[in-house]
């Protein structure tokens, strides 16, 4: 079975231009993602998705594989959607390039989920640390059944609470490590843009949501912080050395 890990990683964020090549403890993060997703799937199985040469160069000399796509794209699974076009693979693992504490068990973790439950689309999941706010528009907050199957995600707080007072719901987050076949890339791909709540929230697994795709929540290790705006750099610096 071919399983190919795939960072997308685009150069012009709104929030933060250049951040895949941020300095983390002495590491471009970029290539600290990378080197993670080599640990749970080999080197020559990972490839990093870009529309920039800048990007391309600094993970091409830490001896990655590259390959250059389209500046247009809405989201990072579209991304992905264009290099399964040029990459036949069993399993596409789409392994977010500002996660740089993800832990390589978690990323086989969704792989075997995937292989379980071939149907759903697999994506990550932890809990809210006790210094993240629920409030924050950064963490798209997660809302599961009973089976960890998404009913939705949002940027706001979800559940909600009616009382003011009442006990307070275990907040979970999304961790971005997702799981798709090639049919469901293609599904998502020709939809050719966002769906509506998709848009609302900026969240791109909401579009599977859309089209009738089933999406299985995996619980992953509570402790990764994805840098999303230039104030988490030193926040994430400071806990990955605490990790090590």
């Amino acid at each position: 079975m071919k399983i190919l890990g795939i960072i997308p990683a685009r150069y012009k964020s709104s929030r933060f231009p250049g951040k895949p090549l941020v300095n983390l403890n002495g590491k471009p993060m970029i290539v600290h993602v990378a080197q993670k997703a080599a640990q749970a799937l080999g080197t020559d199985n990972v490839i990093i998705a870009t529309d920039d040469e800048r990007i391309a160069d600094v993970v091409q000399q830490a001896g990655f594989n590259t390959i250059i796509t389209s500046d247009s794209h809405p989201t990072g699974t579209d991304r992905l959607w264009e290099v399964a076009q040029n990459i036949e693979a069993d399993i596409y693992i789409n392994i977010q390039g500002d996660e740089p504490m993800v832990n390589p068990n978690d990323i086989i973790k969704v792989i075997e989920q995937k292989k379980a439950t071939p149907q759903y689309v697999i994506n990550g999941m932890s809990t809210l640390a006790d210094d993240e706010d629920p409030a924050n528009i950064n963490i798209p907050k997660v809302l599961v059944n009973s089976k960890n199957d998404l009913i939705y995600m949002s940027r706001l707080p979800i559940p909600g609470i009616k009382s003011p007072g009442a006990v307070s719901p275990v907040y979970l987050k999304q961790v971005c490590i997702y799981a798709f076949s090639f049919n469901q890339l293609k599904a998502y791909g020709e939809m050719n843009g966002k769906a509506v709540f998709e848009a609302f929230e900026d969240i791109e697994i909401l579009r599977f949501l859309e089209l009738g795709i089933p999406v299985k929540m995996v619980y992953t290790q509570a402790n990764t912080l994805a840098v999303d705006v230039p104030t988490d750099v030193e926040k994430v610096s400071q806990a990955m050395q605490n990790n090590n």
